[in-house]
């Protein structure tokens, strides 16, 4: 029996890995100095909790086969240095991903946005078809248990994470990968502490696309010029495939792709969704599904985890949450909510929570990303500002930042739920945007509101 250990077992893709190790009959062993929920009540079900948080180089032996690094963790961890100083293999999980599927087709989805979307459409496809497959995602999708598997299929869809690899590898995770196809869906400007040069940021998806073989395939979002000037200089030897939004159409809020065998209803909408359905579509393609068994199962899709995720509703009005916080993802998704309910008040809140959001350098990229919203709305913590030993904008910097002069600013969640919980949802839609979550912002006054409308006759 195969046996593995952790160091930082409890971040959202280790401990899934730690749970597909685990399903596949590995021995899994892990540390970490913090624990949150989902993943400690998971380790904690499997049976590889840590019985006390923090570093044990005891833990540390010559019988183990590896160590998964996470990046949570320290160049100083006294763990990881145990592991060097016994000369154990140490891997990050990109690289032990490769290392358990060098046999299979390696598909990899790439992009500053719209990657865990796309990379679920094509899960939930391939599932629903009965295909064999393996996979990696960067979110809880429906209908999976784990965002991991790995097992003996054939083929493995991973969704590419631009971000560092691990405290000792600064490299970008998706290289390690070595696609046989790969799909870039765009570049836009983010990870503003690690790329803090947008020429460097853009080199690393033209040197992602230069490693395509020559029996893979490059298929790219001609819609995002970055992307498709990069693809059509790329050095890589394989197929290349361009494409842009799927042909839809809307009917009372409701979007339908246009088909050659008529339109087939779906349950996601906005220009960049459709532009991420296409995409997946050329993939499921590559991998041998024909087109029409594609349509046919992706009318049951209805979303990643907080990607436009409809968390109540009633006859004039919506409550999303959505995970948008970088500008590209924040104006994609402020314009697809206007764009599919024209007549609706749109009131929008984003929280900036990311390094790069709370970085006045970085402040210029949010310009005209909200402008669809008739109320925008803007929340941010002082004190993580402070932990990140950044200065705290002020509403005036944020309205020219914005480039909105009636953008509203708090800085408290009770003040923010006050005046959320004070509004009239009537013919209106509110869409929630963070990659946190408001300081614990209670929820559910907010959606008990929603159904008080539902119930309205």
């Amino acid at each position: 029996m195969k046996q593995y250990h952790f160091i930082a077992i409890g971040g959202a893709v280790m401990h899934n890995l730690a749970l597909a190790l685990l399903e596949k009959g590995y021995q899994v062993t892990g540390s970490d100095d913090e624990i949150y929920e989902p993943s400690k009540t998971r380790l904690q079900k499997a049976g590889i909790l840590p019985e006390t948080q923090g570093w044990f180089p005891e833990k540390i032996h010559e019988q183990l086969d590896g160590i998964l690094l996470g990046m949570h963790a320290r160049i100083d961890n006294p763990e990881l240095l145990r592991a060097q100083e016994l000369g154990i293999s140490v891997y990050s999980f990109p690289e032990f991903i490769f290392n358990q599927s060098q046999d299979k087709v390696r598909v990899v989805i790439a992009g500053s946005h719209g990657k865990t979307s796309i990379t679920s459409m094509i899960l939930h496809v391939l599932k629903d078809q009965g295909m064999d497959f393996d996979y990696l995602v960067g979110a809880q999708i429906e209908g999976f248990d784990l965002m991991v598997r790995l097992s003996d299929a054939p083929i493995i869809v991973i969704e590419g994470d631009e971000y560092l690899t691990s405290p000792i590898d600064r490299t970008p995770k998706f290289f390690h990968y070595k696609h046989d196809i790969l799909l870039v869906s765009g570049i836009a400007w983010d990870h503003f502490n690690v790329f803090p040069d947008f020429e460097d940021y853009k080199k690393q998806f033209s040197l992602l696309m230069d490693r395509t073989p020559a029996t893979g395939s490059l298929i790219y979002c001609s819609a995002d010029p970055l992307v498709k000037e990069a693809a059509e200089m790329s050095q890589g030897q394989g197929e290349k495939i361009g494409y842009q939004a799927h042909p839809s159409q809307i009917h009372d809020g409701k979007t339908s792709l246009i088909t050659p065998k008529g339109e087939a209803e779906i349950g996601i909408f906005g220009a960049h969704n459709l532009q991420n359905l296409q995409g997946a579509l050329h993939i499921c393609e590559a991998l041998g599904l024909p087109r029409e068994k594609f349509y046919a199962s992706i009318q049951s899709f209805k979303g990643a985890a907080k990607r436009q995720e409809i968390l109540v509703q009633h006859d004039s009005g919506v409550l999303f949450r959505d995970f948008a916080h970088a500008p590209s993802k924040l104006k994609a998704t402020v314009n697809a909510v206007k764009n599919q309910f024209p007549k609706r008040r749109l009131l929008a809140v984003q929280e900036l929570h990311t390094y790069s959001s709370l970085n006045k350098a970085f402040l210029p990229n949010y310009a005209h990303s909200m402008d669809e919203a008739d109320t925008a709305v803007i929340y941010l913590n002082p004190h993580a500002v402070a932990m990140k030993k950044l200065e705290l904008m002020s509403e005036e910097m944020l309205r020219e930042g914005f480039k909105r002069k009636d953008l509203i600013l708090f800085t408290d969640s009770s003040a923010l739920s006050d005046y959320l919980l004070a509004q009239d949802y009537t013919h209106t839609n509110l869409l929630l945007m963070s990659s946190g979550n408001y300081d614990n912002l209670n929820l559910e006054p907010l959606k008990q509101k929603f159904l008080f409308y539902a119930a309205q006759p």
